[in-house]
């Protein structure tokens, strides 16, 4: 059996192919065992890939990108884009009339804090617009789970969240789903990252990783949401079943998922255009230096 030690991310709802892939069978199929390893914080895993201590991570390319941007950044490339769009939701009180972005500077308003790639894609959606984001009233310091808190309290008008917030919302009657950036389109969320070195030392077990994320792929748009969250619910013992059912059908209908052996260059390019705009990064990346294709490995 090929070895893999891969570094979880973080826990979170819209990595379901990739906890899926776990647990249905698939990397036996490819002759590769995975051991899974916890990570502290979003993106500490980077300390892992460089000492070798792990050989592959999922995470957003946004990390790549940063890393081409800093004169001695680490060696990061990013392959198979399994998150395909923007998983964050916007949510708030019903409302007479439709909502528009733009209603964001009347309102008070809480953005993500756990997480820098939320804000960074919705603040160049707002200059899109023609919108200043320094002229919205945000919140930037408080988690999710206090926002929706605060929202169901009627302290905020709107708050930026992913699922499974977004179905307890509405399930609890705290908020309706406002806007899904889902319906911006493409956008390179979440690829697998390792080293350059780290690729080409284990070339045939990362193949055999990705080719098994792609059975899954193929398992997942034949399946109901409800039938996934049975799949992956030991992962998420916290969340009630019929929120995981709900979060994880709404994004499969919204086209998150493209668990593509290549990542985007559509995605790849809105998602720079967001981390340059926003300051993030001084200057757009080059695709060709970030990814590492499919025939590559």
């Amino acid at each position: 059996m090929l070895q893999i030690k891969l570094s979880e991310n973080f826990r979170a709802v819209f990595y379901a192919p990739f906890y899926a892939t776990l647990e249905l069978g698939f990397l036996s199929r490819e002759g590769v065992e995975v051991e899974l390893i916890g990570s502290s914080t979003p993106g500490s895993a980077v300390t892992g890939l460089l000492d070798g201590s792990i050989d592959v991570t999922w995470g957003g390319p946004m990390r790549v990108m940063k890393a081409r941007d800093e004169r001695h950044g680490p060696p990061l490339v990013c392959f198979c884009e399994v998150v395909g769009r923007d998983p964050f939701y916007l949510i708030g009180r019903r409302r007479a009339s439709a909502f528009a972005l733009q209603d964001l500077v009347q309102l008070k308003f809480a953005s993500v804090s756990e997480v820098p790639t939320p804000w960074l894609c919705l603040q160049h959606d707002l200059r899109e617009q023609g919108i200043d984001p320094d002229g919205v009233c945000r919140i930037a310091d408080r988690t999710m789970a206090e926002n929706l808190e605060a929202l169901r309290n009627q302290e905020l008008d709107v708050v930026q969240v992913f699922e499974p917030y977004a179905s307890m919302a509405v399930r609890q009657g705290i908020g309706d789903i406002l806007h899904a950036a889902a319906a911006r389109g493409s956008t390179s969320y979440t690829t697998l990252l390792a080293t350059r070195d780290g690729v080409e030392k284990k070339k045939a077990a990362l193949a055999a990783l990705v080719r098994a994320i792609g059975h899954t792929s193929t398992w997942i748009r034949g399946h109901s949401g409800d039938e996934l969250a049975s799949v992956v619910a030991p992962y998420f013992p916290s969340v009630n079943r019929e929120d995981l059912a709900s979060a994880l059908a709404r994004y499969e209908k919204a086209g998150l998922w493209t668990c593509d052996p290549s990542v985007s260059h559509q995605g790849f390019r809105r998602l720079a255009e967001s981390l340059h705009s926003g300051g993030f990064i001084s200057r757009m990346p080059s695709y060709d230096d970030c990814v590492v294709d499919r025939f590559s490995i």
